[in-house]
């Protein structure tokens, strides 16, 4: 076996895939990655399946030895992207030769970068998926995060061509972000002076953030329910529990779960979320399922549609 030896695994690094999904009966989340815009153009720079497993690196310090001759690609954030000491350009497509160094470094902008190579890393699935969830120790290598000495594998690639996405398509990871917001069932809950506080109101992201759930504070909000039996929960559920302080349930969340939900973050916007450092501004605006439909419908021609820069 061989492909990419970890010689130092960074803060946090997980092999994901596209998610793990129809297994919520027996207690498993989904998994995948946070930022699912940032992952499919890592692997569309690679001219791979969209869903191909690659890896999340989540604030920097991954450190890779290659020992096949492939096809690499770096997205997401701006995290200081080397080969053999050399800078290299994020969002396009590099050859590496075996025994070529890789090196990551720390963000300087956004949170989660992505590293694809040309045809995926080669891992067993398990319950259809190969995405980590370490909570539920599945997935990926013995379902941990990358340790120094793992082998990544993958196989073998050589191609000619090599694609860059434009700089003017390209995500600003410093941006302000509004989060927008389907209500959910539960919304009657919450008296119209609670939800105009709430979509009113200016949040600060904590440092109680993970890849279960993101943690605000701000503007207290208050349910009428007491307490609820526990029920299923979607992604990007913004649920309000005693404290009255909004918690965002992202891809390695609880399969259930017994706080009131005000509502859902779209998953284009728990996509910018994802890539926010502690302190960030937030705030949220309400938009109906058939505006949802149409964000998503429009983001993902605009992806099948732009064009790749060829650069080789």
């Amino acid at each position: 076996m061989s492909g990419f030896l970890v010689k130092q695994p960074g803060l946090l690094t997980l092999i994901q895939d596209g998610g793990r999904y129809g297994h919520h009966r027996i207690g498993l989340t989904n998994g995948g990655p946070l930022d699912a815009d940032a992952f499919k153009w890592a692997n569309r720079l690679c001219e791979n399946d969209l869903n191909a497993t690659a890896l999340e690196i989540s604030i920097g310090g991954l450190v890779l030895e290659a020992q096949v001759d492939t096809i690499l690609a770096v997205t997401g954030a701006n995290m200081p992207f080397k080969i053999n000491g050399q800078e290299a350009q994020r969002w396009q497509g590099h050859k590496i030769k075996a025994g070529d160094k890789i090196e990551l470094g720390f963000t300087t902008a956004g949170t989660r970068a992505y590293l694809a190579v040309a045809g995926g890393f080669q891992m067993e699935k398990t319950f259809s998926s190969t995405a980590t969830v370490t909570r539920e120790a599945i997935g990926g290598l013995n379902g941990q995060k990358l340790q120094q000495g793992d082998i990544l594998a993958c196989k073998s690639h050589h191609a000619d061509t090599l694609w860059a996405l434009a700089e003017s398509e390209q995500p600003d990871y410093l941006q302000s972000a509004t989060l927008r917001v389907i209500l959910g069932y539960q919304q009657h809950s919450f008296d119209p002076v609670q939800q105009r506080l709430f979509f009113s109101s200016e949040y600060t992201l904590t440092d109680r953030a993970d890849r279960m759930g993101f943690r605000l504070e701000g503007r207290r909000i208050q349910s009428t329910l007491d307490g609820i039996l526990s029920e299923g929960i979607c992604h990007g559920a913004i649920q309000i529990p005693a404290d009255g302080q909004p918690i965002v349930l992202l891809n390695d969340r609880q399969t259930i779960g017994g706080y009131p939900k005000i509502g859902s973050v779209i998953a284009r916007d728990t996509a910018k979320l994802s890539q926010r450092m502690p302190g960030t501004k937030l705030s949220f605006e309400e938009i109906s399922l058939e505006q949802a439909h149409n964000i998503n419908c429009l983001a993902e021609r605009r992806f099948i549609t732009t064009t790749l820069q060829r650069i080789a």
